[in-house]
Parts: structure tokens; C-alpha cells; sequence
């Protein structure tokens, strides 16, 4: 690596650091005393999750604008329209999962199964094509999959009381089990582990284009609408808030946590097999690796767009525009040509830089 890159390299680390203390610093006037009494906190709870608009989003988007301005220099392919559109089909799935990572960590939980729930979804839809079944009921199999799999991971947390990470990794294993099943059979090993998938209307929803812009990328700002009206403008949306700031006062004051918890799961669920099927499409196969670490690129997203993984914080624009860091990190290195385990090892010194800082700042609390 010539120094150059290392250069450009150092600088991405100290914009990302600067975006996450700048996300989180802007927030500190939100957290709730945990010594307070009930009654104070029904009433800082209710006031609370009716501003969901995190100020720190602008700190982030301008990383993300100084991260593009290094790039154009270091490469002048990188502001081609043809990379430029390239960078945000490869961003669209993460973001899609993205947003309902959002959710799930602003009430105290978390999702590591999202990359298997994708790829199961994806696979099992691309199973039912192969044999020959419409594209109507093989899309909400598919859909169905996801929403099984994101309903199982909420009603274990929520009714069962079983923590997330245990839950989900858990998830992370039997969905992904499922989609080797779902691909070879009971004949497992040996057996080709990839379907191709035909079908005109799944190939344009993961790769067609609407004018210049790819298809995915619209259906991943129509949703980011959807859902950031949703949290801020709906009594389920600032419930979700409320139960990451404090799930006790939240009771109190009437929100049917556990309801909301499942919900909340089930959206990802939902989410994941969209994110799944997209991929199908993009590449006309559906295969048992999909999704393979892509939990790691959701979570860090979010966490980059000024989220806490505490709960209660979080937005979806932030994550949205976390999600574009992380695209451009990716998309930088293939351009400056460092190997691919950099952007593994970067994309997880990120998400504990991250978390890091969070953490101290609550101490500082």
C-alpha cells in the first residue's frame, strides 16, 4: 500500500471518528436520569418521543460529503454517473435493512440474524420459481419467510424474555441452515448451492432501471419516506422511542411494550426478505452465501448515523446516510485497490469505535 492510499485511509478514519462524536455529542440533552421518579419520567418520555429530528444528521452528511470530495481527487472515476449510481444500487439493500435495524436498536434490541433472514427469504422464493409456481405466490412465500422468521425473533424477546443477541444468533444459524436445505435438498453437501432465477419482474426489481436510476435505489427512498413518517408522525412510531428511553415508564404509561417489540421484529423480518429478493434479482441467482456479513454493514450503518445501541436514539435519515458512508468506504477501497480485508477490518474497528464512544459518553451521564 503506497502512501497515498495510507493517507486516504488515515483521513476516512478520522472523518468517520469525527462523524460519530459529532452524532452523539448533539444528543446529550435527550438521555433520562434513571434515578428520576416515575411520575417525571411519564412526562419526559411523552415530550421526548414527539421531537425524533436528530441534529447530529447534519455532521454526518457532512462526512459523508468530505469523504466523496477525497475520493474525486484521489480517483477521478469516482464521480462518474455510472459509479455514482453503482454506489447507491450496492447501498440499497444495506439501507433497507437499515431502517428496520433503526427501529429495532432505538428500543434496546438488536439484530444479528438479518443477513440469514435475507438470504432465506431470497432462497426460498427462487426455489418456488425453479418448480415452476407463479411469481404472485412465490413472492409471498418469500415475504411470508421473512415475516416468520422476523415474528419468531420478537416473540422469543419480548414474550419469552430472551435477550437478543441470543436470539437472533440463534436466528443468524437456523435461517441460514434453512437456506441450504431450501437449496439443495435433503442431499446437502454436493449438491449445487445456487439457484438461477428467471423471472422478468424479480430480475427488474434487483437490477432494472427506471431512466438512469437503478430501481432498487427508489424503492429504498420510498420506504425511507414511509418509515421516517411513521416514527415521527405515529403513535407506534414514538412508542418505539419510548421503550428505548425507558421501558419501565413506557409500561406505565400504557404502551403494550411487548406488542411493539414484535412489530418492531417483524418489520425487520419484512425488510430482510425485500433486501433478500432484491438480490435475487440483481443477480439472477439466489445463493446459500448471500447476506453473509452483511449484519455487520446494517449495525454499523446505524450506529454511524447516530444511534445508540442503549436504545432510545436513532434516526432514519442518519442511518440512511450512515448506510452511503459505508457504500463509499467499500466502493473507495476497490478503487484505490487495497485488499479486501481492509474493508473488513475497517468496517469493524468502525462499529467499535462507535460503540465506544457511546458508551463513554453514557458513563459521562
Amino acid at each position: 500500500m503506497n502512501y497515498t492510499k495510507k493517507t486516504i485511509l488515515i483521513i476516512f478514519f478520522g472523518i468517520s471518528f469525527a462523524s460519530i462524536v459529532f452524532s452523539n455529542s448533539k444528543k446529550e440533552n435527550q438521555m433520562v436520569s434513571e434515578n428520576a421518579y416515575v411520575e417525571t419520567e411519564k412526562i419526559t418520555i411523552l415530550s421526548r418521543i414527539k421531537n425524533t429530528t436528530l441534529p447530529g444528521e447534519s455532521g454526518v452528511f457532512a462526512a459523508l460529503m468530505v469523504m466523496c470530495i477525497i475520493m474525486s481527487i484521489a480517483s477521478p472515476y469516482f464521480l462518474k454517473t455510472v459509479n455514482i449510481f453503482n454506489i447507491m444500487r450496492n447501498m440499497s439493500t444495506i439501507g433497507i435493512m437499515a431502517i428496520g435495524m433503526t427501529m429495532i436498536i432505538v428500543t434496546g434490541g438488536i439484530d444479528l440474524s438479518v443477513g440469514s433472514q435475507m438470504a432465506v427469504a431470497g432462497m426460498i422464493m427462487a426455489r418456488m420459481l425453479q418448480n415452476g409456481f407463479p411469481i404472485v405466490p412465490s413472492l409471498i412465500i418469500g415475504f411470508g419467510m421473512g415475516l416468520l422468521t422476523g415474528f419468531f425473533n420478537g416473540f422469543m424477546i419480548s414474550r419469552l424474555k430472551v435477550t437478543p443477541f441470543i436470539v437472533t444468533l440463534g436466528m443468524l444459524s437456523i435461517a441460514r441452515g434453512m437456506t441450504v436445505f431450501f437449496a439443495t435438498g435433503t442431499k446437502g453437501v454436493g449438491v449445487a448451492s445456487n439457484i438461477t432465477v428467471k423471472d422478468p419482474f424479480v430480475n427488474f426489481v434487483g437490477g432494472g432501471y427506471i431512466g438512469p436510476i437503478p430501481f432498487p435505489v427508489i424503492i429504498m427512498f420510498v420506504l425511507v419516506f414511509i418509515f421516517s413518517y411513521f416514527l415521527k408522525n405515529t403513535v407506534l412510531g414514538r412508542q418505539i422511542y419510548a421503550i428505548g428511553s425507558n421501558e419501565e415508564a413506557a409500561r406505565l404509561t400504557g404502551v403494550n411494550v411487548d406488542r411493539v417489540k414484535v412489530l418492531t421484529y417483524t418489520f425487520m423480518g419484512f425488510l430482510c426478505a425485500l433486501s433478500g429478493i432484491i438480490s435475487a434479482g440483481l443477480l439472477s441467482t439466489a445463493a446459500t452465501n448471500i447476506g453473509t456479513g452483511t449484519e455487520l454493514d446494517v449495525v454499523a450503518a446505524v450506529v454511524i448515523g447516530g444511534a445508540s445501541l442503549s436504545g432510545g436514539r436513532g434516526s432514519i435519515a442518519g442511518s440512511i446516510i450512515g448506510a452511503a458512508i459505508m457504500a463509499v468506504l467499500r466502493n473507495s477501497f476497490v478503487l484505490l485497490k487495497m485488499p479486501g480485508y481492509m474493508q473488513t477490518i475497517s468496517i469493524g474497528a468502525i462499529i467499535i469505535l462507535a460503540v465506544t464512544i457511546d458508551t463513554l459518553r453514557q458513563r459521562k451521564q
